[in-house]
């Protein structure tokens, strides 16, 4: 995967709360057996009619703006996929004292698949999004931090998603990270066949 560290983006902002995943990727694409071409099904039954994302100003827009809640729903990495190959880096949400940004399990295939999702309390969710579809934004993963013009804006992320996230591992680079620990305890273990003699 991509190392994410300090990246340079524009927003676009669809300001909803409690979009699904079916939403995100309908259903009757989850049947296909390749992994690439989501990107132009993302959102693919709500597009037109003066949906946010098709305005002039979000072409290009690489960093998504999200309400509450976002991705719930059923569990389908297809979801994250399409944000990713449509070019989205990343996701900022509204953080709620009663809602989530993220579901959990749209969160954890995010994780998996190296897509950065970023909780933010209201009044700083508030900030970003007023900044408006178009607008560029820096997000500094290490430090923690959002960027656009004078406002700057830090952020919480669990520092083990962030440590993945900065060094570009998947689930199996992460295990690989431990390959010499791993070689050493099978050194240890005994056979089965020794067991059973």
């Amino acid at each position: 995967m991509q190392p994410f560290t300090v990246f340079d983006g524009k927003i676009a902002v669809l300001n909803q709360d409690n979009v699904d995943t079916d939403r995100i990727m309908p259903a009757r694409y989850l049947t296909r057996i390749e992994r690439s071409g989501y990107g132009d099904l993302l959102f693919h039954d709500v597009r037109g009619n003066g949906f946010e994302l098709d305005e002039p100003k979000a072409s290009g827009a690489n960093i998504l703006v999200v309400g509450t809640n976002f991705g719930c729903g059923s569990s389908r990495e297809h979801a994250v996929w399409g944000l990713q190959q449509a070019g989205y880096r990343a996701v900022i949400s509204k953080k709620l004292e009663a809602s989530p940004g993220f579901s959990d399990i749209f969160r954890q295939n995010s994780m998996n698949c190296g897509l950065l999702l970023i909780e933010l309390p209201e009044h700083d969710h508030l900030k970003v999004a007023n900044l408006g579809t178009g607008a560029n934004l820096r997000i500094d993963l290490p430090n923690q931090k959002l960027e656009s013009g004078q406002t700057t804006l830090s952020f919480e992320i669990n520092e083990a998603n962030k440590e993945t996230l900065v060094k570009g591992l998947d689930l199996i680079g992460v295990t690989l990270e431990l390959q010499e620990e791993i070689a050493n305890y099978e050194s240890q273990m005994r056979s089965y066949a020794q067991v059973e003699n």
